[in-house]
């Protein structure tokens, strides 16, 4: 999954943040915590907020546009006749050249505003508000595809805790008997009646087993560290509760699911191909000319006279002379941007064919996945109900073994191998029914969604 490792490293940003109170956690309830929590869930869910802001944004390109100003300064008022190159650095002037030059100033003063409105694009701007819609529709799938890795990654870890539990309870019950084991050797050997090798054995045995409980400990204590990181909450504040998925073999399935083509990976990869045809879109309409209906009304008040006198004082400030203007304005697009347009549509083009590539590579991705889920849930469940058969056996192997012994018709070392084969059996039937919820996560994520998983999880069941 995309976030599975960003989840242990990023969530522990977090723990400063929250409190240390010890929380119980179902399967559901983690999952939900961490959907709730997770820093990336949230950063996806903005995401999601600012795209459709910009949807927004594209629209308002179908408003008209109104400009005002009101502008007073003080400047010296000597023209000259002639051109100036456009520029950003000497400012406007207009009047009449005056017959000498002043350095005298008087007041100026101008008001206006600017009314502009574009009433045809010929689609330009209808293909640059699907732009950003698709960019909206690319941000949902991608925080659909968050929130599924995120709940998969916590699910499976939730998982990982619970079947390091079950080892230690497996492991733990092995070093029992290898202690009774190591006890009746002792009484055996003490008496003569068996090889003091036997004790050793029986010793060595025992040893290895603590030697197991010791590392099942650590793996369960690793684990719950992990599941505390994905849930952004120290270690020593998560407890789980798992007994009653223990106490059930999930009964049916979860069905053939939603198409694949709904897949939250298979709808982003769809959402970047459509990103990429709305680019194609708007470029295509960017050589168009477009149309502008524009009026203004502006007025403007000057000291200066035309005679080249200066009426001083706070002439000038008032505003003397009005005008307004109204026109319709037809802009065409730069002749030699042919090109440079010619080539960013090639570049386009090639960005739709490679996101389809994806696309099918996606798809494949999904409906393979969805095959090799359905086959591992056949063989979880094929393997629950065999591991009940293979531990009778082995209890039974373990307690004719432990009879033969104490009656001197049996070595130790068919009692260790029999307890060996016990132990693996009480393994794989702890495990098993772990493995099957396992299985079925991994068949809702290749469905494209964890609900029906997480409602038969929640579903109370018999033993």
């Amino acid at each position: 999954m995309l976030l599975a490792a960003g989840l242990v490293v990023g969530a522990a940003a977090l723990s400063a943040g929250q409190p240390t109170a010890i929380q119980h956690f179902t399967l559901a309830q983690a999952v939900q915590y961490a959907l709730d929590h997770y820093p990336a869930v949230k950063a996806a869910l903005e995401e999601s907020n600012a795209s459709a802001a910009a949807v927004d944004v594209a629209r308002s390109a179908y408003l008209p546009r109104l400009d005002s100003l009101w502008q007073s300064n003080r400047a010296t008022a000597n023209n000259i006749f002639g051109q100036v190159l456009p520029q950003s650095v000497i400012p406007a002037m207009s009047g009449p050249v005056l017959t000498a030059t002043s350095a005298d100033s008087v007041w100026g003063s101008a008001a206006g505003a600017f009314l502009t409105w574009e009433p045809m694009d010929f689609g330009l701007r209808k293909a640059t508000v699907s732009g950003a819609e698709a960019a909206v529709a690319r941000s949902k799938a991608s925080e659909a595809l968050t929130r599924l890795d995120v709940a998969h990654a916590v699910a499976a870890q939730f998982l990982a805790t619970v079947a390091a539990e079950r080892t230690i309870v497996a492991a733990t019950a092995d070093l029992g008997r290898r202690e009774i084991l190591a006890r009746i050797a002792h009484v055996l050997v003490d008496n003569q009646l068996r090889p003091g090798a036997e004790a050793s054995r029986a010793d060595a045995e025992r040893a290895a087993a603590q030697t197991r409980v010791i590392q099942a400990q650590q793996l369960l204590t690793l684990a719950r560290v992990a599941l505390a990181r994905t849930l952004g909450l120290p270690s020593s504040a998560v407890t789980i509760e798992a007994a009653d998925l223990l106490e059930r073999v999930p009964p049916g399935s979860l069905g053939d699911g939603a198409a694949a083509t709904a897949h939250p990976l298979v709808a982003l990869h769809q959402s970047a191909v459509n990103a990429a045809r709305t680019t194609e879109a708007i470029l295509s309409h960017t050589d168009r000319p477009r149309v502008y209906v524009e009026s203004s009304v502006f007025a403007r008040g000057s000291g200066a006279n035309p005679s080249g006198t200066f009426d001083g004082g706070a002439n000038g400030l008032s505003l003397e002379r009005a005008n307004w203007a109204a026109g319709v304005q037809v802009l065409f697009p730069n002749l030699f941007d042919f090109g440079s347009l010619r080539a960013r549509k090639a570049a386009a083009a090639a960005t739709e064919r490679r996101e389809t590539a994806l696309y099918d590579e996606a798809l494949l991705t999904v409906s393979s996945g969805r095959e090799a889920a359905t086959a591992a849930v056949q063989a979880a469940r094929a393997v629950a109900a065999n591991t009940p058969i293979q531990l009778a056996a082995a209890q039974q192997s373990e307690a004719q073994a432990q009879a033969r012994y104490q009656a001197g018709l049996a070595t130790l070392t068919e009692v260790a191998d029999a307890q060996e084969l016990l132990a693996q059996s009480e393994y794989q039937d702890e495990i098993a029914r772990v493995d099957i919820w396992r299985a079925l996560l991994d068949e809702a994520s290749a469905q494209g969604s964890l609900a029906p998983f997480l409602q038969l999880a929640s579903m109370p069941g018999a033993p």
